[in-house]
């Protein structure tokens, strides 16, 4: 039975290195697979999905109309599909995910989506919301602090290294805008 995964974490914990591991996975035993991701997310040079670690596939891109089940059930259609993985889920809308879910359940394709569960401001993401609701699985993936502990929120900082605490929910970029922080750090950061 076909299931929908949620992989989340916050920043720099390996969320796309382990999706690409996935997908690995499934090819080299000889399964279909379809990557997609979110088309605001436009940082990759060459392909459409890259891990900080040097690791990337190509794939399909989604903003806000993309009709999901439509797109990925006429793919399936002309290749039956092993598994869909989605990079940067926290962009889905609530309409993606329930197609994500339709997907696993109507379909029979297993739907593994990865992304962040909160924004800088520590607010739930809405497509996050939604598979933190309707999910079959949640697995939490791992980054650490500074000072050790579980990194779990994700600060917004300026060029100056500064807390940003106000502005558009979205805003894309790496270790340049975001760092992993424990809950506490991140409250001090916001604080100060």
């Amino acid at each position: 039975m076909a299931k929908l995964y949620f992989y989340y974490a916050s920043m720099n914990a390996g969320k796309s290195t382990t999706l690409l591991q996935a997908d690995f996975n499934y090819r080299e035993r000889g399964m279909h697979t379809m990557l997609w991701t979110a088309a605001l997310d436009n940082r990759g040079e060459q392909q459409a999905i890259e891990s900080r670690i040097g690791l990337g596939a190509d794939g399909h891109r989604y903003d806000q109309q993309t009709d999901l089940w439509q797109r990925i059930t006429a793919a399936h259609k002309a290749e039956p599909l092993n598994c869909v993985l989605v990079d940067e889920a926290q962009f889905l809308t609530r309409e993606q995910v329930w197609q994500c879910a339709r997907l696993a359940d109507e379909a029979g394709i297993p739907v593994l989506c990865y992304g962040l569960r909160t924004d800088f401001q520590g607010e739930l993401f809405p497509g996050s919301a939604v598979l933190l609701g309707i999910a079959d699985a949640l697995i939490e993936l791992k980054a650490v602090c500074h000072c050790g502990r579980k990194a779990t929120m994700n600060l917004r900082v300026d060029a100056g290294g500064g807390a940003v605490k106000q502005g558009a929910q979205t805003e894309i970029g790496g270790n340049d805008r975001y760092v992993a922080l424990c809950r506490r750090h991140f409250s001090q950061a916001l604080a100060g």
